[in-house]
């Protein structure tokens, strides 16, 4: 039986690394939590004259740094002076220099979200008409690289050494108090602890990387640390530092002075520890809710103490479920975890998933908004995946729970009839102690009778010292397997592994949300992008989105087709091809042609000219009268993967 408890752990070990891997498979630039919801000039828009400023909005405040907002002119030269600065609510500017020639200009922003996750992108506009610009805007993201990975790597190792750091003490001090003498329990709450407290101070120094550069060499960049300091989420990052000194205190009276005390101060540092504990724990917990999602948007001041409930449910559930298995598995044979502990822990692992259905549900509502976000937004289809992966485990613990009962049953009989024989035992071991005294008594004489007995007699004890030991590890041996051998013990074994298997995937699925941008505010900034495309057409504008899917590698995205001003006669059209998160991106050919079917006109074939990265144009295109028109474009992808999709609209 104990042949097959390595490669378990093995498995739950390449668990471990599969969702690490699928973490950091996702851990390029982060989606953004502040999304860009106007622009002036807008995007592709042809100015007249040079305007003096270029403005922003995001969807939620954010964070600027000297050189957030940049302007390039077609030659990739700066054009705007002065810092960056707030206008009033969201909106944000940069003041340009008089005197601008035509052409077309590109806008890059770099800035920090409210929620701490950095935001990047670009766009163009044209004075006068558009031109030729050496400058790409493609992949214009932040929080990706070598930097990213770390970084994203660093937060989940962080949560997990919280969920093992409080679930494993609380799993001790609440449920099993024998383990503070246990070896491997010491090691996985310090374990905890340990992992938590390398990745926090890995986090404040790659943060300022991170938001910024994403260079490896500026990770121990002093003056970038320096401004981290200054900013929420450095701020608690230290706070987290000091609540882990504090930590530190509580594990060594829990594990060090704790198991010296007599019954009585037991109960009292029991109290203590367990006020102490909670504090902590929630200090550490609202680390997290202060300076990310929780921390912005909608009820906010409820939010965050809903978040750090939820943290905490979530290390009482998972972090106690990692200290069960682990008592399970390499707890000794003379303390082993016993059917009691075992079900104190099923009762703080139900009042957990209880608190976490109950916050969850808060924390969904809030961040999604609607129905719909939960299959139209990546963050809706992630948390999809995360209910799927908790349902799955609740259905374990309730196996786990089974063989909990069983266990318990079986181990009352097994306790009655070790007490039976420890009985018999004693009244055996009188009878041999009534004969050794009787015979010591009648062998003492004879042993005196020379030294060379006494150093016989010496040899001897040795000898039997030795045989003892044997006897007791033979017979420890034979215990371990007995105990192994208890069908209901190694059902909960299994249970309890395949729990842990699926909390480790989940955790990874946790941690990708926490950088997912909120289904709220993605359809909040659609809604505004749908709004200024609305005005635009109120303006005399035709702006149309359709969605492709060339079937290839990197082959779906969004054509955007902007007609100006949408009037028969002549006509300035703008093609951008962006990505699925909005990004813009490069293609190897795109096609546009009108045809107006109620008069048997077209198509009429249009190829555009590339300006810059996902941004074509042409001038002068010809509408010869107004009506209903079908517009196709075609898009190619590779060279042999390509689709056409077509939408009609109003012209003239």
């Amino acid at each position: 039986m104990t042949s097959t408890i390595a490669p378990r752990v093995r498995t739950l070990v390449l668990l471990l690394l599969a969702a690490t891997g699928l973490l950091l498979a996702g851990a390029g630039p982060v989606s953004a939590h502040a999304a860009l919801t106007g622009s002036d000039p807008r995007q592709g828009a042809v100015v007249d004259k040079a305007p003096q400023q270029v403005s922003l909005t995001f969807s939620e405040k954010v964070a600027l740094a000297d050189d957030s907002l940049r302007v390039l002119d077609p030659k990739g030269k700066r054009v705007d002076r002065g810092d960056p600065a707030g206008t009033g609510g969201t909106t944000y500017s940069v003041k340009l220099h008089s005197g601008l020639p035509d052409g077309t200009y590109t806008v890059t922003y770099q800035v920090v979200s409210e929620d701490s996750h950095p935001v990047a992108g670009a766009y163009t506009f044209s004075i006068g008409a558009p031109s030729k610009t050496s400058v790409s805007v493609d992949d214009q993201a932040a929080g990706g690289g070598v930097v990213g990975v770390l970084y994203g790597f660093g937060r989940y190792v962080s949560y997990a050494g919280f969920i093992v750091l409080v679930g494993g003490a609380a799993f001790v001090l609440g449920c099993w108090r024998g383990g503070t003498a246990v070896r491997s329990m010491q090691r996985l709450v310090v374990s905890g602890w340990l992992a938590l407290t390398a990745a926090t101070l890995g986090l404040l120094l790659v943060r300022g990387s991170y938001t910024g550069s994403g260079k490896v060499g500026d990770i121990f960049d002093l003056d970038l640390l320096g401004q981290v300091l200054q900013t929420k989420t450095g701020a608690a990052l230290v706070s987290r530092l000091l609540l882990l000194a504090a930590a530190a205190l509580f594990i060594a009276v829990l594990f060090g002075a704790y198991d010296k005390r007599d019954d009585e101060e037991k109960r009292d540092l029991t109290f203590g520890l367990a006020i102490g504990g909670s504090v902590v724990a929630a200090g550490l917990a609202a680390s997290w809710a202060m300076s990310e999602h929780a921390s912005t948007g909608l009820q906010a001041g409820l939010a965050m103490p809903v978040d750090v409930l939820h943290l905490l449910a979530v290390a009482g559930w998972l972090g106690g479920l990692t200290a069960l298995l682990v008592a399970l598995y390499r707890a000794p044979v003379e303390t082993p975890v016993d059917g009691a502990a075992v079900r104190r822990f099923s009762r703080l692992a139900f009042g957990s998933v209880l608190t976490l259905v109950v916050t969850g549900v808060y924390q969904s509502w809030r961040q999604l908004g609607s129905w719909s976000a939960f299959t139209g937004t990546r963050y809706g289809q992630l948390l999809l995946v995360k209910i799927g992966l908790v349902v799955l485990l609740v259905g374990i613990a309730w196996i786990s729970r089974r063989w909990t009962a069983r266990l318990a049953e079986s181990g009352a009989a097994v306790s009655a009839e070790a007490a039976e024989e420890g009985e018999n035992k004693a009244d055996a071991d009188a009878d041999v102690e009534k004969e050794r005294v009787t015979s010591g008594a009648v062998t003492s004489a004879a042993t005196t009778e020379s030294g060379a007995a006494d150093a016989g007699a010496g040899a001897g004890s040795e000898r039997a010292a030795q045989l003892a030991r044997q006897r007791a590890a033979v017979d420890t041996a034979r215990r371990k397997r007995e105990r192994d051998a208890d069908p209901n013990r190694f059902g909960l074994r299994r249970s309890v592994l395949a729990e842990a298997g699926v909390a480790v995937v989940l955790l990874a699925v946790t941690t990708m949300l926490t950088s997912t941008e909120p289904g709220r505010t993605e359809e909040q900034a659609a809604a505004a992008s749908s709004s200024a495309t609305t005005e635009a057409n109120a303006a005399g504008a035709l702006t149309l989105d359709m969605s492709f899917d060339t079937g290839g590698e990197d082959g779906k995205g969004v054509v955007r087709i902007d007609l100006d001003p949408a009037r028969s006669g002549a006509n300035e059209m703008h093609v951008y091809v962006l990505r699925p998160n909005g990004r813009a991106f490069d293609i190897p050919e795109v096609k546009v042609a009108f045809t107006l079917e109620a008069q048997d006109i077209g198509p009429l074939p249009v190829v555009p000219d590339h300006i810059s990265t996902g941004h074509w144009s042409a001038s002068g295109v010809q509408i010869p009268m107004a009506g209903d028109w079908k517009i196709a474009v075609t898009v190619r992808t590779s060279d042999i993967d390509q689709a056409t999709v077509s939408k009609n609209a109003q012209i003239g």
